[in-house]
């Protein structure tokens, strides 16, 4: 099998980006624009991959784990040949070397591919593609009986004729190792820039007379570069359209496909519907026939069967169950798992707690480092106080317990089995089982005492 080697191109400031950041650290759906071009390149499990990298160089490294990339430094930036050029010691003798760009996000696995079956036809590779407005981008002048490329041609060089063809350069190629080491040393950089362009590559080989094959890519936004906030607006909406309707196809009802954002990876089952204005981070699976409502984010979440979500909930790092109810305005944070038939009513959080099958917690309430049992309800206002100041400490409250509203549960603490809290308690020792437990003071009424008044100047 043939070597495979990938140069990621990412020493750029990105000076339009009005930014102290790297231009390839800026997100999109939730991942930085390198890393998205890494994780592409890794899909083609290649013998080797190459990041060169310049403006902000170290924080660049310190984004992506992993210890299958190369660093390449590139001290000065003086054009895309330049960069290639400082990876020749690290490239394979022989075998073929794929050019990727960090700025370039979006390409797909699929669409590599294809171009990488072009290349062991012939010796080289260019992705091209086809637009309506090519004005600044380099024209592929192609042999008119062959339709062999001959030539990329840049908009200022090109003659009027050659301004009329409307399939661009991508920059994204593949040419075998052992040209590269020929060819990069023989470009020069007599231009008005004074750099050492890439695309000089592509006219060494049509000089030597090495075939160039190409491959044309579909969708647009694959090849689209970032180079300021407005691009990376534009296409953070072109991918997120896209992710939309994948979901519609595969029977997912969105309720305005333009107002939803997938930072990750979002499963669905059979009848889910998604209101406006969502968030999905991470791994998110949602089961069959769950319904989410408006303004929801969900962040690492595994949400069951027939389970609603209503508006302006946030879930993470968390596990629910099926024909749960949660919201609306509830929080449920990292390592709370809720068993079946849940309900997490509006202002309530919960965090790093287990929830049994049928309780209820439906109004203002935290619940955090706690095991719940089954059928236990929660009266509005109750706090487990699991924090003394240094340390977290667990509250148990087993099956059919009920606590009252505006109850404190002093962790660590125990809430025995059928117990009943009165409201207003304060708990700090254990519950006896089907007792009825409260710690009150003697409520009292003073005659003759009068409200404080304001004092008139």
């Amino acid at each position: 099998m043939t070597k495979l080697n990938v140069v990621i191109l990412a020493a750029g400031e990105g000076k339009r980006m009005c930014s102290s950041l790297p231009k390839v650290l800026h997100a999109l759906a939730g991942h930085s624009l390198l890393m998205h071009v890494t994780n592409t390149a890794r899909l083609l499990s290649p013998d080797k991959i190459c990041v060169v990298i310049g403006h902000g160089g170290e924080i660049v490294k310190q984004s992506i784990v992993g210890d299958d990339l190369t660093w390449v430094l590139q001290a000065q930036q003086l054009g895309t040949g330049h960069a290639l050029m400082q990876t020749l010691p690290y490239l394979d003798k022989d075998g073929l070397t794929l050019v990727l760009y960090g700025d370039v996000p979006l390409i797909s696995i699929q669409t590599l591919r294809e171009l990488i079956a072009k290349a062991e036809e012939k010796h080289c590779a260019l992705l091209t593609a086809v637009i309506e407005n090519p004005f600044g981008y380099g024209r592929i002048v192609r042999d008119p009986e062959t339709r062999e490329i001959k030539a990329i041609v840049e908009q200022k060089d090109a003659t009027n004729e050659q301004q009329k063809i409307y399939e661009i350069n991508t920059g994204i190629m593949l040419i075998p190792n052992g040209y590269l080491h020929d060819w990069l040393p023989k470009i020069e950089n007599k231009n008005t820039q004074h750099e050492y362009y890439l695309t000089d590559i592509i006219a060494l080989s049509v000089r030597q007379s090495v075939q160039v094959a190409s491959s044309q890519v579909e969708n647009l936004w694959e090849v689209m570069g970032i180079n300021n906030k407005a691009q990376l607006a534009e296409l953070e909406r072109i991918y997120q359209r896209h992710c939309a309707d994948k979901l519609m196809q595969l029977g997912v009802c969105l309720i305005d496909p333009s107002r939803i954002d997938i930072r990750g990876e979002l499963t669905c089952g059979s009848e889910v519907a998604i209101d406006i204005g969502c968030i999905f981070e991470g791994i998110v699976k949602l089961g069959d026939s769950v319904q989410v409502g408006a303004h929801c984010i969900l962040k690492n979440v595994k949400v069951a069967a027939d389970t609603t979500i209503l508006p302006y909930s946030m879930i993470e790092d968390a596990e629910i169950g099926e024909n749960c109810k949660i919201g609306p305005y509830a929080r449920i944070r990292p390592g709370t798992k809720l068993s079946n038939k849940v309900h997490i009513g509006n202002f309530v959080k919960v965090k790093n707690s287990q929830i049994a099958l049928g309780s209820k917690a439906n109004h203002l309430s935290y619940i955090g480092d706690s095991i719940i049992g089954k059928n236990v309800n929660i009266g509005a206002g109750t706090i487990t106080c699991n924090y003394d100041g240094a340390n977290k400490h667990q509250t148990i409250i087993e099956d059919d317990v009920f606590i009252g509203s505006d109850t404190q549960l002093i962790a660590p603490v125990k809430i025995s089995k059928g117990s009943t809290i009165g409201a207003g308690s304060t708990i700090t020792k254990e519950a006896p089982e089907n007792q009825l437990t409260l710690s009150r003071s003697k409520q009292l009424s003073i005659a003759g005492w009068k409200r404080p008044q304001k004092t008139k100047v």
